[in-house]
């Protein structure tokens, strides 16, 4: 027992044995459960992780030599960081391919039925068909619309009326199934997830945001929520979704289990595997972890997250959802050059990027304070139903709204071939041009061209009004494919135009020197995908991983440049309006306790101003070294909320001997209450080396020395709030104390920071609520 142990390595003195002190002074040197854990909604401290992780592998290490067994033990935990690496990939690749597998039979169940096997998609349902023509490969006997089904007729006003009937009343069946799983069994898992990933890898605990139901519930609403045609993508959730594996797998090591701090390693990497297969995009998944998600980011995270973002689209590329043997939903061809003058419609549609980000930030983060100060945030579910119901009475009618968002961007993207049998593509072709198939020259516009485009920029409308609605319900909700989708739109419309202008007026001097008649010069498919690059730019602010994501998405090698042009320019004008993305915002509203890398602090205050007590506060609540009673500290825990207690040497002279914090202390006493004999509330806490000599009638000391941390950061009251503010992002501190020549003044804690920093923007510092 811990006793025995305890009076086999404490000599005891005569005198000692007399009030049996001896053999249980020493009883927390054995760890109790619990102890170095958090409180839910709090902050880590990485420090504290990172040099408990230090003392583990040194433990093991000293072990390892001593017998052959130990030496095994210590290998598997060498290798048990790249095994959870393994799992992650193997689980969030098999989701992923689950879900567009789902999501792809699913959304054409709104529009009908096939025949032969009811689980096959229209695609498939014609693929294995026999009677399907070129032409009309969109048609085969096998796959019937349900008008077709119920009445026999395929065309013709009734049939139209009865198919839109049902298309809205599937869309609506499906939102209400999702939005109803989550709000019972995991309200966690609505939106898009990344912005509270991004606040759990600066170090806060949201305990169950990364659960087991909140994996289960999101894999099934997201399907549901996608195929209800709603706008909004798959690829935030399904981080979100990677993490819930990384978590779930983190369990099953106590190496990442015990460590707050190690866990935290593990999700950047399950972040990345998480983009790798929502985009079929490995390294842009990894930089994307890097550039947009990660708090901390060791090499050794940078080589594991490279690892299971491999391993995961490696899973997905062998349950091959989309049957084109390609990781990648938007797979171009073509091959044509640009030239430098079409750096200047890319960097208008960078512009535009910019500003449909600002715009939509804007305007989502006020519809979204709406929705959390009203009465709209009591009805989630009458919300979304709403907002299901509008989108799909206004999706139908516009073929290019009502297939899937990830059709469309295909469609967009692609470049008119000569076997392409889509709208877009309806150009008036030249009868003695002799055709060869890969590079059909400019031709003028046909009539169903310029249908399409009345078509487009209306779905385009109506994606940038109905999205900014929809991101932030209570459902699965990603945000990715209807930014590209809007950016797409925008760019094919800019490229038709300018395809046109060259064909027509090819004598003009901009056109002059490159464009020939006769001649392929403009790819509309181009301006698609440089103005999505923009648009999701423009939202999100990312950069470098933005463009190593477009052209892992497109396979379009050859169009970095304008990919990089048009993200900068997106960057550049939507930092001009305001420097957070859609991310950052949601933290803020949210009142996350964030600390942005990226903010610069620049105001002249120091240390003193922003720590606490302050000038008509009550002191500063601590515990002595050796005169306080097991009372006393009961009661400082039950009167204050504080996370932790400084310790002095005593109250006159304020010399500051560590820091313990709250949870510690608390089962430390339980425990001790619990497990040790004598123990009352009039027994004295020591937190020093050895005990004074106590007469043999007073009750049984206290020893807390284990628990203390006798080496807490400290500032002097002088120190610049710049440098303050470096040291907690930078070391990623719960609290610093505030000391002059070793006496303690106060404390700053993570949360002082932030409402510090929020005063000096001018905003409301009460908005950030947790510790």
């Amino acid at each position: 027992s811990a006793e025995l142990r305890a009076s086999c390595a404490t000599p005891t003195t005569p005198n000692e044995e007399m009030n049996g002190a001896g053999n249980l002074m020493d009883f927390l040197d054995e760890p109790f459960p619990d102890v170095g854990t958090y409180e839910d909604f709090h902050t880590i401290d990485w420090l504290r992780e990172k040099s408990r992780d230090t003392d583990r592998h040194r433990k093991i290490t000293s072990k390892s030599k001593e017998s052959m067994w130990e030496l095994i033990k210590s290998l598997l935990d060498a290798w048990s960081g790249w095994v959870v690496m393994l799992l992650i990939g193997l689980l969030s690749g098999t989701l992923a391919g689950v879900i567009d597998l789902a999501v792809d039979w699913m959304t054409d169940l709104k529009e009908g039925v096939c025949l032969s096997a009811f689980w096959y998609s229209h695609e498939q349902c014609c693929w294995t068909s026999n009677e399907t023509t070129f032409d009309d490969r969109d048609k085969c006997p096998q796959w019937q619309t349900w008008a077709e089904l119920m009445t026999g007729h395929a065309e013709g006003g009734g049939a139209y009326v009865l198919n839109y009937f049902l298309y809205v009343l599937w869309a609506l069946l499906f939102s209400f199934l999702a939005v109803s799983l989550v709000r019972v069994f995991a309200p966690y898992a609505c939106g898009s997830g990344i912005p509270e990933i991004k606040t759990i890898l600066s170090g806060f605990i949201i305990r169950g945001y990364l659960g087991k139901w909140t994996l289960l519930i999101k894999t099934v609403t997201l399907v549901l929520a996608v195929s209800s045609g709603l706008s909004l993508g798959k690829e935030g959730p399904l981080v979100h979704v990677a993490c819930c594996c990384g978590n779930l797998f983190c369990s099953l090591f106590s190496k990442y289990s015990k460590n707050e701090g190690k866990r935290r390693e593990v999700l950047s990497a399950a972040a990345a595997a998480g983009v790798s297969v929502a985009f079929g995009a490995p390294i842009g998944g990894v930089l994307f972890s890097l550039e947009e998600v990660s708090y901390y980011f060791p090499l050794k995270t940078l080589w594991r997250s490279f690892f299971a973002a491999l391993v995961a689209a490696f899973t997905l590329r062998a349950i091959n959802p989309f049957g084109n043997s390609r990781l990648v939903l938007f797979y171009v061809e073509y091959h044509t050059p640009w030239y430098m003058a079409e750096l200047v419609p890319f960097i208008l549609l960078g512009v535009f990027g910019g500003l449909w980000g600002t715009l939509f930030i804007r305007a989502n983060i006020a519809w979204c304070r709406r929705r959390k100060t009203t009465q709209l945030g009591k009805y989630p579910v009458l919300e979304v139903i709403a907002v299901t119901a509008i989108t799909a009475v206004l999706a139908f009618p516009n073929p290019y709204t009502r297939r899937s968002t990830s059709e469309l961007i295909s469609e967009l993207f692609n470049d008119c071939g000569a076997l392409e049998s889509s709208q877009l593509c309806d150009y008036v072709n030249n009868p003695n041009m002799s055709r060869p198939v890969d590079d059909i020259p400019d031709r003028p516009a046909g009539p169903g061209v310029y249908n399409a485009l009345w078509q487009l920029a209306l779905a385009l409308v109506f994606k940038i009004v109905i999205t900014i609605f929809t991101f932030g319900m209570k459902i699965p909700s990603g945000l990715f494919i209807p930014s590209m989708a809007v950016g797409a739109i925008a760019g094919r419309i800019v490229g038709i135009a300018v395809e046109q202008m060259a064909y027509h007026h090819h004598d003009w001097i901009i056109f002059k020197n490159w464009c020939r008649p006769g001649a392929d010069c403009v790819t509309p498919g181009l301006y698609a995908m440089v103005g999505a690059a923009a648009c999701l730019g423009g939202v999100t602010r990312m950069t470098v991983s933005l463009v190593v994501i477009m052209f892992e998405l497109t396979g379009g090698l050859e169009y970095i440049v304008p990919l990089m042009a048009a993200a900068v320019t997106s960057k550049w004008v939507a930092d001009a309006f305001g420097k957070e993305g859609i991310y950052e915002s949601h933290i803020q509203l949210n009142g996350y306790p964030y600390l942005d890398v990226r903010d610069e602090f620049t105001h002249r205050t120091l240390a003193t101003d922003v720590m606490r007590p302050r000038r008509n506060d009550p002191p500063l609540a601590v515990l002595t070294q050796d005169s306080t009673t097991v009372e006393d500290a009961e009661a400082l825990i039950k009167d204050t909320d504080y996370s932790g207690f400084p310790v002095v040497v005593s109250r006159e002279s304020e010399r500051l001997i560590g820091f313990v914090q709250r949870r510690d202390l608390t089962l430390a006493i339980k425990t001790a209450r619990q497990k040790q004999d004598g123990v009352v509330s009039s027994s004295m806490v020591y937190f020093t080396e050895d005990a004074q000599q106590l007469p043999a009638s007073d009750p049984q000391p206290l020893k807390l020395r284990r628990i203390l941390n006798l080496s807490p950061f400290t500032v002097t009251d002088h120190t610049p709030m710049e440098t303050v503010v470096d040291i907690f992002r930078k070391l990623g501190l719960r609290q610093c104390l505030v000391t002059r020549s070793g006496r303690l003044l106060g404390i700053i804690t993570k949360k002082d920071v932030l409402r510090h920093m929020a005063q000096m923007m001018n905003q409301d510092p009460e908005s950030i609520m947790f510790n």
